[in-house]
């Protein structure tokens, strides 16, 4: 039978439907042959057995993806279905037993078509590579944007809303589930959040089709944003290296900074960590997830080399959050140290910050922001 007959699942390795046994094509229409079900199955053309197969599917509750297939061959699926009355018991265990063996003796499948393919292939072949290869084919580059952009950050939704029109960035909003959609808000100022949310009013008549558009314009915007080196800021990077540098050296480098740009000394202040802020970010109920990491003799350095106020602070925050017993210990191992060298006092810093930062990368505790931090 010729593909442009077939429409039996599952899919051909050209991107056309396959046939179950390549039957004799049948005058397609009326009722099914009611008598004789393998004789009859085996006189079906393709078409017929995948309208078969796809509604006993549908009435056993699957959830078939048939808006994945090309629109033509939904067409013909749904068009075939519509001409079809009655089909016996023997002719429906036919079809069924003759697709469950054809399921059966798949070892292989490969996704349909090119855009199937730089899908599977996403992250594993550089975007460079992907997009050419998009534009030479002209491959629509995503099968459902909506999916593309629900999975980006709320912050940068609030991005992209602020970069477009009031009814563009309305329609963004609806199509968020409401956690996200209210996080996205957050992120945007208020007179800005405010008109979004009116313009929300004026969204009943918008078709399928512009919001399909506008979803793919939105999903290009950000598909061909240029490719960074780096994955976080210069106030992030600049910020993660002087927590890891000693006191003096990172309030001289701050100082400097301060002089040369402000708002980029602010950025970088922002994203350094110190133990005086452990009291300050962290929740006191994580403080026995901190202690399980830390190793003890850096505990009890750090509580001894504490000297300043805000550092003593972070002592007290963190004796008093844990057990009584293992705070008693580390208060009398900290008083027999007694003095310790600003080197080991600030490597052992180093040590408890470090591993509170990881904590958070990893997802284990979530630090307050700077804003929650000051409350």
């Amino acid at each position: 039978m010729l593909n442009d007959d077939m429409l039996a699942l599952p899919m051909a390795a050209d991107g056309g439907m396959g046939d179950f046994a390549a039957p004799a094509t049948m005058p397609m229409g009326g009722d099914l042959p009611m008598a004789g079900g393998s004789s009859a199955a085996s006189s079906l053309s393709g078409k017929a057995k995948a309208a078969i197969v796809v509604r006993l599917l549908l009435n056993e509750g699957a959830d078939i993806p048939i808006e994945e297939l090309p629109d033509q061959l939904q067409m013909e699926l749904t068009q075939q279905m519509g001409k079809m009355r009655l089909v016996d018991r023997d002719t429906l265990y036919a079809v069924a037993s003759e697709f469950a063996e054809l399921l059966d003796n798949v070892g292989l499948t490969f996704p349909n078509g090119l855009a199937g393919a730089l899908t599977a292939m996403d992250g594993r072949i550089s975007r460079q590579t992907a997009t050419r290869l998009r534009k030479e084919a002209g491959v629509r580059q995503f099968g459902d944007p909506w999916e593309h952009l629900k999975s980006l950050k709320p912050i940068e939704l609030a991005k992209l809303c602020e970069a477009e029109s009031i009814e563009v960035a309305a329609v963004l909003l609806s199509k968020l589930d409401t956690a996200k959609a209210a996080e996205m808000l957050a992120h945007l100022p208020g007179p800005v959040a405010r008109q979004i949310t009116y313009a929300v009013s004026h969204t009943s008549n918008v078709t399928p089709d512009t919001v399909d558009r506008i979803g793919l314009s939105l999903a290009a915007q950000v598909a061909s944003r240029p490719e960074v080196a780096f994955a976080s800021t210069p106030g992030q990077r600049v910020g993660a290296i002087l927590t890891e540098a000693a006191a003096a050296k990172r309030d001289e480098v701050l100082t400097a900074l301060e002089e040369e740009d402000e708002e980029f000394a602010t950025d970088v202040r922002k994203s350094i960590y110190t133990y005086a802020l452990i009291a300050k970010r962290m929740d006191k109920a994580d403080v026995p997830k901190l202690m399980r990491v830390v190793s003890m003799p850096d505990i009890v350095t750090s509580i001894a080399f504490a000297t300043d106020e805000e550092d003593v602070a972070t002592n007290d925050f963190l004796l008093e959050n844990m057990s009584k017993r293992m705070a008693e210990n580390i208060r009398e191992e900290a008083k027999e140290l007694g003095s310790v060298k600003r080197k080991d006092g600030e490597a052992a810093f180093g040590q408890v910050i470090s591993a509170m930062r990881d904590l958070a990368n990893m997802g284990d505790i979530e630090l307050k922001s700077d804003e929650e931090a000051e409350e």
